[in-house]
């Protein structure tokens, strides 16, 4: 956690018991604690927030898309008007071929 080793956290141990004392510790850690539980609901609140956000926002994308397709198919489906046959060029009077 925070990449913090066991020596470590036995140094920011004793120097928070020399500095807060032996009756205000168990207080200060137990508010620490309360914090920190808090912390972790809000962010776990927030985080399903965001995922339900992009769940909607990619469904809005499927319904527009699927909105697109079926005004292009209409249009694909419509009968086509049929081949022309090219025009042919006659010869202009008095030639022979």
């Amino acid at each position: 956690m925070f990449g913090i080793g066991i020596p470590e956290l036995m140094v920011i141990m004793v120097v928070a018991l020399i500095v807060l004392g032996p009756k205000r510790l168990p207080e200060v850690a137990k508010a620490f604690g309360k914090a920190l539980a808090e912390f972790r609901r809000a962010t776990s609140d927030l985080t399903d927030e965001l995922g339900n956000a992009q769940i909607m926002l990619e469904e809005e994308v499927r319904q527009a898309e699927r909105k697109a397709r079926a005004a292009q198919q209409p249009a694909a489906q419509s009968p086509a008007a049929p081949p022309t046959a090219p025009e042919k060029k006659e010869p202009p009077a008095g030639e022979s071929h």
